[in-house]
């Protein structure tokens, strides 16, 4: 079973079985599956549905229809922008490397709808490691600020209710999605997010190609955002949350309506992280 319908499997099964789904054009009865993705040569309908439904179970991508697999449309690209609900988030982690050699120490996530910003979650994490003097230079975080801090499997379930079926919004956002993503998996293993996510920054490269750099105090200048306490998850995710919405408003008056236009505009420079 899912631990939550907006996680999907980084099971090798199941990828090769969505890769198996998408050359059928969406669809394929539990049979075809079990004998190309399992090896299971000429399996018996009921064994193989049987086979396949703990596949489907796993994945929310997956709908078992009596003995057909269905592969379920992009549940968000068709969506209209003004009908899409956006998490604009940040973190702050114990350096600059990948992870698991450093962690997260911070997350600051806005709620958008409708232009307007409709809901907050900021919490400092234990990051189960030491923080460097320098990371604490830069965002005034420290070890003992996070060590009365919730460690990140605490943290991850209300953070996972709060995010739902949002799509996601982060200022250099395949840095914020791979520490995400990864945390999650630690938690819950071979499981990663659903949500797509947009980057502000690859849209500002779009959408203000003017403007001399687009780093996130650049770009709040730009729009007369107050950004304070730089470096720390919550004001950075405000300040991304107020300049996101005024790019939403330069989105919509360029034509621009839906998810799928934003992610056809991103498909050269990687605005739409799926």
């Amino acid at each position: 079973m899912t631990p939550y319908p907006n996680l999907i499997s980084e099971s090798l099964l199941i990828n090769d079985t969505i890769d198996l789904l998408r050359s059928f054009g969406g669809s394929a009865t539990a049979v075809n599956i079990v004998d190309a993705v399992m090896k299971i040569s000429q399996p018996e309908p009921k064994m193989a549905r049987l086979l396949v439904s703990d596949l489907v179970e796993r994945d929310p991508r997956l709908h078992l229809n009596d003995d057909v697999v269905e592969l379920l449309d992009d549940r968000f690209s068709s969506r209209a922008i003004s009908e899409t609900e956006f998490v604009v988030f940040d973190l702050e982690t114990t350096g600059a490397k990948s992870p698991p050699l450093s962690r997260v120490t911070e997350i600051g996530a806005y709620k958008v709808k409708g232009g307007e910003i409709v809901g907050e979650f900021v919490t400092l994490v234990d990051p189960g490691m030491p923080i460097p003097v320098f990371i604490t230079a830069l965002t005034g975080i420290t070890d003992e600020m996070v060590k009365v801090a919730p460690k990140f499997s605490e943290v991850i379930p209300e953070f996972l209710d709060f995010i739902g079926d949002a799509v996601l919004v982060a200022h250099n956002a395949h840095f914020d999605m791979q520490y995400l993503n990864h945390e999650i998996g630690l938690v819950y293993e071979d499981y990663r997010l659903l949500n797509p996510c947009l980057c502000t920054v690859h849209l500002c490269r779009k959408l203000l190609p003017h403007v001399d750099n687009h780093k996130l105090k650049t770009i709040a200048d730009y729009y007369s955002v107050s950004l304070v306490n730089h470096h720390r998850a919550g004001p950075d995710a405000r300040a991304t949350a107020e300049i996101f919405v005024n790019l939403l408003t330069q989105l919509e008056v360029g034509g621009i309506h839906d998810i799928a236009a934003i992610k056809n505009l991103g498909s050269r420079k990687g605005v739409y992280v799926g």
